[in-house]
């Protein structure tokens, strides 16, 4: 797999909602790959990318093959969250995603720390397709 350059974590703001808890008030942990996936889904967009047209359209889609999380220290009710994507690395058809999920801030408390590998295909064969270039583009140049 290929490592992007020096690109930075997309961040997007997450509330911890009483749905999101366990009888003891922490959230619950399949909930933290729910915030994952919307941190995911939100970087894809800022890329321009609207996932619901590529499929529709172009009959092309993400799928995950691969997800894993170390949970660290629990959320709580009312927590602030940033939940991160990051492509850590890819090849012609495949990324990385590096996601982690924060309280408060990128300098708060790391509460879970995951990877995630996502694949790009034909939505009808479900055969691999060539990254799209935008997910490959330097955001910073």
């Amino acid at each position: 797999m290929n490592e992007p350059s020096g690109n930075k974590p997309f961040v997007w703001p997450i509330r911890v909602y009483y749905e999101d808890t366990d009888a003891q008030g922490l959230v619950y942990y399949a909930n933290y790959f729910k915030f994952m996936e919307r941190a995911r889904t939100e970087w894809i967009r800022s890329l321009g990318i609207e996932q619901d047209v590529m499929l529709n359209d172009e009959r092309r889609c993400f799928v995950v093959v691969e997800s894993q999380a170390s949970f660290i220290a629990p959320g709580k009710f009312n927590d602030e969250l940033v939940a991160t994507a990051r492509m850590s690395a890819h090849t012609k058809a495949t990324f990385m995603i590096e996601q982690n999920i924060y309280r408060n801030s990128l300098d708060g408390e790391l509460l879970c720390k995951g990877t995630t590998k996502a694949a790009f295909i034909n939505a009808d064969t479900l055969k691999p397709l060539r990254l799209p270039s935008v997910l490959l583009e330097d955001p910073e140049s």
